[in-house]
């Protein structure tokens, strides 16, 4: 199983940034990064310089996202949609992009389940539970 650092979490994005700017060829997920990344301008000067990105890697501003993580997320409800893992979340997101007219606020929703299923996870010490992130997805879907 791949388990990048927070090192190569920012090594990757910013290296993506720096592809799509000169235009050079990249792999599938490099391709899907950088369509977030255009998602979120806002993220670019982060993107721009890779050793300043790792000397702030343990900074914490609790006004701002972390465009790291933000990005992340992205990739991980993308890549759980493609495979449909958990089983549901790929309805579930679709549904949501429908009621939403948007697949980028739908990942925002999602992120917002798929934070508090981590969390809850950490905090009792359990596997992570995706009925109940589905579930939430779900609920956003259904009834916001």
């Amino acid at each position: 199983m791949f388990n990048p650092t927070q090192a190569d979490v920012r090594r990757f994005f910013c290296s993506v940034y720096a592809k799509s700017q000169r235009n050079e060829a990249m792999e599938a997920i490099e391709v899907l990064a950088s369509q977030w990344i255009a998602e979120h301008p806002e993220y670019h000067a982060d993107l721009a310089d890779v050793d300043e990105a790792l000397k702030r890697m343990h900074e914490v501003d609790p006004q701002r996202m972390n465009p790291f993580l933000h990005l992340s997320m992205h990739l991980s409800i993308s890549e759980q949609c493609s495979i449909d893992q958990p089983r549901g979340i790929r309805q579930s997101v679709e549904l949501l992009t429908h009621k939403r007219n948007s697949l980028h606020d739908a990942h925002h929703a999602a992120m917002e389940c798929l934070g508090r299923m981590l969390w809850e996870a950490q905090s009792s010490g359990k596997a992570p539970d995706g009925d109940s992130y589905v579930g939430c997805v779900q609920r956003h879907a259904t009834r916001d």
